[in-house]
């Protein structure tokens, strides 16, 4: 069966805020195909559902940051109200809250991406701890290998290339007017 949405478009709209692997109200609402009002509204007429652990409301700081990350959140810059962001047990609480079949189907399938997010996480960990491991063990010997296998599982961003023109020697004003004689 066909997922209903990718995986790859919901991990874009995975944030980690607070230490927390999150989804913004409105990427919700969106994936829902319901208005960010009616999702809001919803969770507020069953706020018992959604503890601290479940949702939060974002901070100025903290919706500016993800302002400046997403073009999409830009109507949101001069908005006077803070979007919520639900981890993954609110995001599986909403299933109780939004009844739709869409609701139910987009909920699975977001629910399969962060146990998906989880384990490449988990498995990324225990490779560098392996690898950790070996490095220490036959360290002279293969210096080379671990550094390019380092490079590869946490490579540096390339250093950036400074443009435009720049001159190294002192420019000399030439006098444009004429003499006289």
């Amino acid at each position: 069966m066909k997922a209903l949405i990718p995986s790859e478009v919901i991990e874009q709209r995975i944030f980690l805020i607070r230490g927390e692997k999150v989804m913004i109200d409105r990427d919700l609402a969106e994936l829902y195909e319901v208005q960010t009002k009616v999702l809001n509204q919803s969770v507020k007429r069953n706020i018992d559902r959604f503890p601290d652990r479940f949702m939060f409301k974002l901070s100025k700081q903290e919706r500016d940051e993800l302002v400046t990350l997403c073009d999409r959140f830009r109507t949101l810059k001069h908005s006077t109200s803070f979007p919520f962001a639900f981890t993954e047990l609110g995001v599986a609480m909403l299933s109780s809250v939004l009844k739709s079949k869409r609701a139910i189907q987009v909920n699975i399938q977001i629910m399969k991406t962060f146990v998906y997010l989880r384990r490449m996480f988990t498995e990324n960990k225990e490779l560098s701890l392996r690898l950790e491991e070996l490095e220490k063990k036959y360290d002279k010997q293969f210096k080379i290998v671990f550094d390019i296998l380092n490079q590869l599982f946490s490579p540096e961003a390339p250093p950036k290339r400074s443009m435009g023109f720049f001159v190294k020697e002192k420019v000399v004003k030439y006098n444009t007017k004429k003499k006289r004689t």
